[in-house]
């Protein structure tokens, strides 16, 4: 606990990249850090921002009705992003922005020891489990690394944007779910 605290700490005093000079609040991350199962998006909007917490928006509500149909919740799992500070005008977080990032969210990973990681999006799925994973077309599909399950799906706010592809994430959701029984 005290690891988790000092990396919270070092997190919030963060000044690495030009993404510091415009935020409202670091968003560290939210949940269990007991869970089995580690979610992560790409980085915080303007909601998330202002609250310090990720997926509070439109996308969140989504994301926890998606958890809700297998019977998880905030409590059960951990949120995360990629990048910690908010990308302005909620652009994509530049490469370098990322590579600033990932020491922190790798000691997340460290710490909380997931069976599973589920990269909610474009932007965490190509770095965390392949540079030319598309998620139209790889979402759902099982990756080992590291001793660790990964799995791509749709972003909540993508998902928002184009509802014809709910039914696809529903179906990779039912898949994490049946996945932390085996585990």
């Amino acid at each position: 606990m005290q690891q988790w605290e000092e990396l919270k700490a070092e997190c919030l005093g963060c000044n690495k990249c030009e993404l510091s000079n415009t935020r409202t609040n670091v968003v560290f991350g939210v949940g269990n850090i007991n869970s089995r199962v580690m979610f992560v998006g790409e980085g915080p909007g303007e909601n998330e921002d202002l609250q310090g917490e990720p997926f509070v928006g439109r996308a969140g509500k989504l994301l926890d009705k998606y958890l809700a149909a297998i019977d998880l919740d905030r409590t059960k799992v951990y949120i995360a992003n990629m990048v910690k500070c908010r990308p302005p005008h909620n652009r994509d977080p530049k490469p370098e922005e990322v590579e600033k990032c990932l020491p922190f969210l790798r000691r997340q990973v460290q710490l909380i020891r997931p069976a599973i990681i589920v990269c909610l999006g474009r932007i965490a799925a190509c770095r965390l489990i392949s540079p030319g994973f598309r998620v139209t077309k790889d979402h759902g599909v099982w990756y080992e690394k590291g001793g660790i399950k990964f799995m791509g799906t749709f972003h909540p706010a993508a998902l928002l944007r184009n509802p014809n592809n709910k039914a696809d994430a529903f179906e990779d959701f039912l898949k994490i779910r049946d996945e932390l029984k085996n585990i």
